[in-house]
């Protein structure tokens, strides 16, 4: 089975330890991707709310650079730093995901990344198979 890397300088460089994306088997494995600006590597947002929308700009990229969108999302994990920031981070998720949006689960950040209110990964379809 092929296994591709994915990567984009449209959103954030990751470390060392993990790519970007992966494609295999007809999907996209897009990792854990933070509300970080790709240009400056800092954290963008002092609410959950704009942070939700930048990790969601930056999967946009990283999907489109694989070929694919988010439309072609079938399943998310959003890992918050607070549980209380589920709504906030809800209220964003329905603008980019009005109808019929991808399975979805939950999880809880495992470290304190100063500023770091969000992280988000994905799997989609990789409609160029």
């Amino acid at each position: 089975m092929a296994r591709n890397i994915v990567r984009t300088p449209n959103a954030p460089e990751p470390p060392p330890t993990y790519s970007q994306a992966v494609r295999a088997a007809g999907l996209i494995f897009v990792s854990g991707t933070a509300p970080i600006d790709p240009s400056t590597g800092t954290v963008v947002g002092a609410n959950i709310q704009d942070q939700t929308k930048q990790c969601l700009s930056n999967i946009r990229a990283i999907l489109e650079a694989a070929g694919s969108s988010l439309d072609a999302i079938v399943s998310a994990t959003v890992i918050l730093a607070d549980e209380d920031d589920f709504p906030g981070m809800n209220q964003e998720w329905v603008r980019w995901f009005p109808t019929d949006p991808p399975a979805r689960q939950g999880a809880k950040l495992p470290a304190r990344i100063p500023g770091l209110k969000v992280s988000i990964a994905v799997i989609a379809q990789d409609v160029v198979a």
